[in-house]
């Protein structure tokens, strides 16, 4: 057998277990927040941005609009956001949190403490990890 098909010396592998395990321990406290890891994702954009159109939520998630627009249909059918055809442009859907979304910040601010000591890393560990990621992902994507 060749070396170069051993799950063993994969990097793909770990990394797609890794990712698993990271969403598995956010799931029970997200669960409490009625949310999916997706539907948090999309929050956690709300928070910061208020408002942003699919397109940029779909470039700030790295997701398509395939993707985005059956779980922000979910999402606005829990009365978390509001979609809306733009003023400015009508090519446009501006997606909008709602106060019921807003109030799930406070709780969401709680998980974050949990996540890390789940990882059973240091805060500089994990900072070195995210921006190691962040490059390889800004490679791939440049070659693209």
């Amino acid at each position: 057998m060749s070396e170069n098909i051993k799950l063993e010396n994969q990097l793909c592998f770990p990394l797609y277990a890794l990712s698993r395990q990271i969403t598995a321990l956010y799931r029970p406290h997200l669960e409490k927040l009625g949310l999916t890891y997706p539907q948090y994702l999309v929050m956690m954009v709300l928070w910061e941005h208020d408002s942003v159109t699919i397109k940029q939520l779909g470039e700030l998630l790295w997701l398509d609009s395939g993707t985005l627009t059956p779980l922000l249909k979910r999402m606005e059918a829990n009365n978390l956001l509001v979609r809306k055809r733009s003023a400015e442009d009508e090519r446009l859907v501006d997606i909008t949190i709602t106060d019921k979304g807003e109030a799930l910040q406070k709780e969401a601010e709680e998980i974050s403490p949990f996540i890390k000591k789940g990882l059973n890393m240091s805060d500089v560990q994990i900072d070195d990890l995210r921006q190691q990621i962040k490059e390889i992902l800004s490679k791939i994507i440049d070659e693209e």
